[in-house]
């Protein structure tokens, strides 16, 4: 009764503050590093396929340590995790800027991402503990904006910087940001979540690592290497293979790392996979529209960045106001509104050519952003609000995995698509001979496949607004609220540490 007393008694602002700012620093240090790559490969004299482990090492890192997080959160305090977090991050920062050479530098950034997996699932398990049920729509918003602004501001921020100064600049800058949030939690972090003191599955650790580290090595270099590759096909086989062992296990476990039966609860799993496919759908406005900008259009990173800009800050206005609106609404139809918005505006990116106009895209980017704002956040805290405190931890942890791996799987999907589209189209118009010029040719070919990229993107839309007519507000432990018609109370489940 204390610790419940005393969780009430925190100043929210502070806390919430600190940990969304470095939410956001470690976000915008995520999204940097594409624009640089191709400065790293001259300096470094190295191929693309090599400095592309920069990210991809990094996106692993993430992975793999996410999942662990839920013994994390419980094995220490909140100020302990998320001070450890930024000291990682500030050491990573500190490497990768005075890297002498490629391999200090990945080492740097493995550093980094050791400490940016864990701060965004502490920062909504925070949230989960401190914040009533009926406000953290507002709340999860605040952090929306945060996540949105950062990937908006990465491109356009790393292109300036990287025209003016070295890119070094890029991990220099990120010091005194580190230090400012590091010494901020010091002060005014204050310890909210409970500590348990857990016993660590090593078992489960392992397996954990293995599953989900070559599951989501095998989709990074699915889009690459193709899918017939002996190195992916082997990667996903040991990565479905160890992901299944673990599953069981933790089934099983009487302290699991990750308690998997957080999925007994109906609107929890069911937004887990529209999660999936809001991802995937997600990354599409990631991946393809720059590839289609700079690739096949010959615009500059920086134009890139521009143009994606206005859409990502209107999506992080509009998020704090669908937080809101979930408070008092519910998410069903903030979701099945924002899909359907999606889904139009992305229609609108089915008829690209090679003129297509530089303010029809930005248009087009900006309500695909505005339909996204709408359902991200509202589907996530639907879902975590189901979950009764003992799993709280767990939810957040499954959550933010679930989103990574399927970063991962539609960045691969897409690229395949495209690629493979490509291809084909290329076959047809040459076999046509309508087009003599092979540069042409293939500009042309590779804008249709983008045509269809964008047509399966839809598809997987059409699966999530699907979805979402089942969603139904629940109160805390599953149990239906009055007027929800048609879903029946879940019984809750007992959890290892529960207190009955």
């Amino acid at each position: 009764m204390n610790e419940q007393l005393e969780t009430h008694a925190v100043k929210k602002g502070p806390i919430l503050f600190i940990m969304i700012l470095g939410a956001f620093i470690a976000i915008l240090n995520q999204t940097i590093m594409t624009v640089a790559l191709p400065e790293l490969i001259t300096d470094f004299h190295i191929a693309a396929s090599t400095a592309q482990w920069l990210t991809t090492g990094y996106m692993l890192v993430n992975g793999v340590l996410i999942p662990i997080t839920a013994y994390l959160m419980q094995r220490f305090t909140t100020r302990e995790l998320f001070l450890a977090s930024m000291l990682s991050f500030l050491a990573g920062s500190v490497i990768a800027g005075a890297a002498p050479g490629f391999e200090v530098l990945l080492v740097g950034r493995l550093i980094q991402a050791a400490g940016a997996g864990i701060i965004m699932p502490l920062l909504m398990n925070v949230v989960l503990v401190i914040i009533p049920e009926q406000k953290r729509g507002g709340v999860m918003g605040l952090i929306g904006l945060s996540t949105v602004l950062a990937p908006a501001v990465g491109p356009v921020y790393a292109g300036f910087m990287l025209d003016h100064f070295s890119w070094r600049s890029l991990f220099y800058v990120m010091v005194p940001l580190s230090v400012m949030v590091a010494l901020l939690s010091i002060f005014y972090l204050k310890n909210v979540t409970k500590r348990l003191y857990p016993k660590l599955d090593g078992m489960g650790m392992a397996v954990s690592t293995l599953g989900f580290g070559t599951l989501l090595y095998g989709f990074s270099r699915a889009g690459a290497a193709g899918w017939s590759s002996p190195e992916v096909i082997v990667a996903l086989a040991v990565g479905v293979c160890a992901l299944v062992l673990f599953s069981v296990s933790q089934l099983r476990s009487d302290n699991p790392l990750l308690d998997l039966r957080s999925f007994r609860y109906n609107m929890f799993s069911l937004t887990t996979i529209i999660n999936i496919v809001a991802t995937i759908v997600m990354y599409s406005d990631m991946i393809l529209l720059p590839i289609y900008l700079q690739n096949m259009r010959q615009y500059s990173a920086f134009d890139t960045g521009i143009l994606m800009l206005p859409g990502a800050l209107l999506m992080g206005l509009l998020m704090p106001l669908s937080g809101k609106l979930f408070d008092r609404f519910g998410a069903k139809w903030l979701s099945i509104s924002g899909i359907a918005i999606t889904i139009v505006t992305t229609a609108g990116f089915m008829s690209l050519t090679d003129s297509t106009g530089y303010l029809y895209l930005m248009l087009m980017s900006a309500g695909r952003r505005i339909g996204m704002a709408l359902f991200l956040m509202p589907i996530t805290t639907a879902g975590l609000n189901q979950l009764p405190p003992a799993l709280h931890a767990h939810g957040t942890a499954i959550s933010n995995t679930v989103k990574q791996v399927a970063g991962a799987i539609g960045t691969a999907l897409l690229v395949t698509i495209l690629s493979n589209r490509t291809e084909s189209h290329a076959m047809k118009l040459g076999a046509a001979g309508t087009i003599p010029d092979q540069a042409l040719l293939l500009q042309k070919a590779s804008i249709e496949g983008m045509n269809d990229a964008y047509l399966a993107v839809i598809i997987f839309g059409l699966i999530g607004l699907a979805l979402s007519f089942f969603i139904k507000k629940t109160n805390q432990g599953g149990i239906a609220q009055p007027g929800n018609k048609a879903n029946e109370p879940v019984k809750p489940l007992a959890v290892p540490g529960q207190t009955k």
